[in-house]
């Protein structure tokens, strides 16, 4: 637990992005895929949008599951496709 408020304090100190999205899959070891939602408008028709983006977080004890709602921070490129690592999880999914 000191650990993440530790990690948490030198993510705000350092700047670094921060994203927050819901796991889609855990059937990976130590990695899990996070869908992240943002609301925009559209340019000319100002309608509003929903875009989706997809991150492969880094999650070292496995402790995620498929539902939770959690906050990755960027790191350094850990594999081809994983930059970002699980910081914590705010909710526990159903």
């Amino acid at each position: 637990m000191a650990e993440d408020v530790k990690t948490a304090e030198v993510a705000k100190k350092k700047n670094t992005q921060s994203v927050r999205g819901v796991v889609t899959s855990d059937k990976m070891d130590k990695t899990r895929i996070i869908e992240v939602k943002r609301s925009l408008r559209h340019g000319l028709y100002q309608k509003g949008l929903t875009r989706k983006t997809s991150f492969f977080i880094h999650d070292e004890k496995n402790e995620s599951k498929t539902g939770d709602l959690v906050v990755a921070v960027a790191t350094r490129r850990l594999s081809k496709n994983k930059s970002f690592r699980l910081l914590k999880i705010l909710e526990k999914g159903a």
